[in-house]
């Protein structure tokens, strides 16, 4: 039969001319296994799609009995057929029968035949079904003809992947690519969001997979791999990428794909054996190669296999000219953006009011993204292994940022159920936003000051939505990170005094650039450290580069010129870093004297008490600053040696265990010695039973989130702080206090809304 085969090329062209014909998708289908059966000279040609009750049905075929289809169905890993979708490779058999998976089905009449080659219908390594060729002779096909047919099953899977066969047949199941998805993660903004999928890195579709010049081809694709191996080579040698441990790892990992001989050799044999295309060759491989990765039980490997689809998906944009996504133009008005991963720069450039959620497979609760997710108020849920791979551009889909799950293609029962959940929490947004003008006093008088985080002007507008007394903690920093350059002089200066001029009144407290840790500026080459979250960053990173901190500090006096400015630094650990940044403060209003600008009315220094060490300097702290704010997330963090980037061990301790809260008093009871105005500003604050702990332990002030205003304030406007603190404080003697169970009993004894 080798002799006969007319060829991929060929039948490609053929298939490529019945594609473009306006018939039904049955025709259609019906027309592609003829036509296969004719170039192979198969007796046989059948196609199985697989169902989403992990089903496979027989949809079309030539040669075996046409009522058998869509009524003959096997289970995967049932029969041959089964076997192929579930190992995703294929089977070469000279006696099929005599396999001892074979399946009967007396209702094909496949008994009289013996040869069996069947190959699995893949895209982006996930089985769409199977193409099958039989013939009566026993005989084993050659590898041209496997190679064919594997060719062949990348057309039939654009087609299952069109959604074209959704509605063929007479059963009403849909297809697994429609299947219904549930997606576990971790909460990164709460929100729930109803839409549409939009992948941030769209896939490049292959249009062209047949070869016109299979030696021009080879030539593309060589001078492809050598763009894409001097790219990784210059991304290893770079210190902005090289300083992380982890990034580094990544991109050894691409060095080690993107020198390994055996993928490029597979690539190069796809060009010259089946006639593909540079991008069809790319797109076969990493097909073939990603089924059988997933459906390896080594960890390591399963990890490297992100690696691997970036690295393709690199080598697919060198090929097509490395389009890039407008990302600014949404295609649907209810967008869900689903991504590996994004900066907070690239979410900024979408436009925000069509955004209603966002998936990420990557993304912790505190990086820089979920920070302007939250500010944007979208829901999004991050650590959602595999989101990219499982969704398509379009599908329906839903961001449950309550409960950290997606649903993916979900039924119509359930979109129904979480609209309601929509609708509810907009009656209960909207009793929240009726409280904004009331104040946030107790019922036995005792006033709590609202604050909002906050770090880009769209931030600002909050301050009247929420009612919010001012903005308790103003992250300079994010400024910086959502810009290409270092913002000049003026850039800032303009900046700050805009944030000013929109607060009107309310009191703006400006944190200093806490960069380091996880936050790298992409024009800011950080030093190489094991662990940047408690290495050079924050104000240690100013006083050590007094120019970059006294910019900043001199944008900020004249950007406050005549009003009331607010400056805190972060991560201050001993007592003579605040001294020496108070010391260049003094400089700057010198200098602002000399060159006879107007100064700020007043300005007040303050610090973030995040560093344990602070714990023991209160007395000596208190005695110098104007106010202290409290950085919860990181206090916990260094208190209980849990990195809360981790997410082994963020869940294994409780904010409210008595250990932390003790610590929480401590300094509470300091500021009150010291006549020092305290604020809370971490995630505690902007949760109901997080806020009510915090009242009882002394804390007046608290900072959030806008989305936790209303709730607080609701929860705040029931309570008798006095009544709490009676309840509270006798807890904190108990090492074994169940103190959130505490709380919760006291809210619903008291009628508190929680």
């Amino acid at each position: 039969m080798r002799g006969n085969l007319v060829g991929p090329r060929v039948l490609l062209r053929r298939l490529r001319e019945v594609m473009a014909e306006p018939i039904g998708a049955q025709a259609r289908l019906d027309k592609i296994v003829t036509l296969i059966a004719a170039n192979m000279v198969a007796e046989v040609c059948s196609v199985y799609v697989l169902r989403a009750d992990g089903i496979l049905e027989l949809f079309a075929t030539e040669g075996l009995n046409r009522s058998a289809v869509h009524k003959t169905i096997l289970r995967v890993s049932e029969g041959l057929v089964g076997q192929i979708a579930q190992s995703a490779e294929p089977l070469n058999l000279p006696d099929a029968r005599a396999h001892p998976a074979f399946a009967y089905r007396p209702e094909t009449g496949e008994e009289i035949y013996h040869s069996f080659l069947g190959v699995p219908v893949l895209r982006a390594g996930r089985t769409l079904g199977v193409l099958v060729v039989q013939n009566r002779a026993r005989k084993t096909y050659s590898e041209e003809e496997e190679e064919a047919l594997q060719t062949v099953a990348m057309v039939i899977a654009e087609m299952v992947a069109s959604g074209e066969l959704h509605h063929v047949g007479s059963t009403p199941t849909p297809l697994d690519l429609a299947r219904p998805m549930q997606l576990a993660g971790t909460v990164l903004s709460e929100g729930i969001g109803l839409g549409y999928v939009v992948l941030h890195e769209p896939r490049v579709v292959v249009t062209n997979l047949i070869a016109e010049d299979t030696e021009r081809e080879l030539a593309r694709l060589r001078e492809a791999i050598a763009k894409l191996r001097l790219s990784v080579d210059d991304m290893l040698q770079r210190g902005e990428v090289a300083h992380h441990g982890e990034h580094r790892d990544v991109l050894e990992a691409y060095r080690m794909f993107a020198y390994d001989r055996g993928w490029v050799r597979r690539m190069e044999e796809a060009v010259l054996r089946s006639g593909l295309t540079a991008e069809g060759a790319v797109e076969r491989v990493q097909s073939d190669t990603r089924a059988r990765m997933m459906r390896q039980t080594d960890p390591y490997l399963r990890e490297r296999l992100h690696d691997f689809d970036d690295l393709t998906f690199r080598l697919l944009r060198e090929l097509v000219g490395k389009p890039k996504a407008d990302h600014g133009a949404l295609p649907v008005r209810d967008a869900i953006i689903v991504a590996r991963n994004m900066g907070a720069a690239e979410l900024l450039d979408y436009d925000r009011e069509r955004v209603r959620g966002l998936v990420l497979e990557e993304g912790g609760p505190t990086s820089h993204v979920t920070i302007i997710a939250r500010a944007l108020g979208i829901a999004a849920v991050g650590q959602v292994a595999d989101a990219v791979t499982h969704a398509e551009t379009g599908d329906a889909i839903i961001v449950d940022g309550e409960a950290g799950r997606v649903q993916l293609r979900p039924p119509q029962d359930l979109q129904r159920a979480y609209g309601e959940k929509v609708r509810f929490r907009a009656r209960r947004q909207a009793r929240y936003r009726r409280l904004r003008n009331s104040p946030s006093v107790t019922r036995d008088g005792t006033r709590i000051d609202l604050y909002l985080n906050a770090g880009l002007m769209f931030d600002v507008p909050h301050l009247d939505e929420t009612g919010a007394a001012g903005i308790g903690l103003f992250r300079t920093e994010l400024q910086f990170l959502v810009a290409d350059r270092l913002p000049n002089l003026g850039t800032q200066t303009a900046f700050y005094a805009s944030v000013l001029e929109a607060a009107g009144e309310r009191p703006v407290t400006f944190r200093t650039l806490d960069i380091g840790s996880d936050k790298v500026l992409p024009y800011f080459r950080p030093v190489e450290e094991e662990n940047p979250a408690m290495g050079w960053r924050a104000v240690r990173i100013g006083l050590d580069r007094p120019a970059l901190l006294r910019m900043q500090l001199r944008a900020l006096l004249r950007g406050g010129a005549g009003r009331d400015v607010r400056i805190m630094f972060p991560f201050v650990t001993e007592v003579k870093e605040f001294d020496a940044a108070k010391a260049l403060v003094d400089k700057e209003l010198a200098h602002l004297r000399r060159h006879g600008r107007e100064p700020p009315s007043s300005v007040k220094l303050g610090v973030m008490v995040e560093v344990p060490a602070l714990l023991f300097q209160l007395d000596a702290l208190f005695g110098r600053v104007d106010f202290a704010s409290v950085g919860s997330n990181d206090l916990f963090q260094f208190l209980f040696a849990a990195d809360r980037g981790s997410l082994a061990v963020t869940s294994r301790f409780d904010p409210l265990c008595t250990g932390f809260l003790r610590a929480l008093k401590l300094i509470a009871d300091k500021a009150a010695e010291y006549d020092v105005p305290l604020t809370l500003c971490g995630e505690l604050a902007g949760r109901t039973t997080g806020a009510l702990a915090l009242i009882a332990l002394g804390y007046r002030a608290l900072s959030m989130s806008p989305a936790g205003i209303g709730p607080v304030k609701a929860m705040i406007r029931a309570l008798d702080a006095g009544r709490l603190r009676e309840e509270v404080l006798p807890l904190l003697d108990d090492d074994a206090a169940d103190i959130p169970g505490r709380l919760a009993a006291f809210a619903e004894a008291n009628g508190v809304p929680l």
